[in-house]
């Protein structure tokens, strides 16, 4: 008679949004918080941004967006320090990009 009960009390079932919300703090988990550069590796990403301009060397962009660090290839197009403002088109799809300075990690010479 008491298994009986104990078959019938299954508190697991009954809590599938429970479940949901841990499933998220999983995935949150996977997320990065967007690194604090120096200002000694913003200037290095400068002054590279701008040799890459005007030397139009390939060069690999990180960036952070959408909590995820990203790197793409290509080939930067403009630079405007003050405004936050860099253009680069992609390698891949030839796109202009427009992006802010301020979301760049690292940029590199491929």
């Amino acid at each position: 008679m008491e298994s009986r009960g104990m078959k019938k009390w299954r508190p697991f079932a009954t809590m599938p949004e429970q479940y949901i919300g841990l499933q998220e703090v999983i995935n949150k988990q996977a997320e990065v918080a967007q690194p604090v550069l120096t200002e000694e590796q913003m200037e290095q990403i400068n002054f590279t941004l701008i040799e890459a301009l005007h030397t139009n060397k390939q060069v690999y962009l990180t960036y952070y967006k959408q909590a995820q660090c990203i790197t793409e290839t290509g080939f930067i197009q403009f630079v405007d320090s003050l405004g936050d403002l860099f253009i680069f088109i992609d390698d891949v799809f030839e796109l202009k990009n427009k992006m802010r300075l301020s979301e760049l990690i690292d940029v590199r010479f491929a």
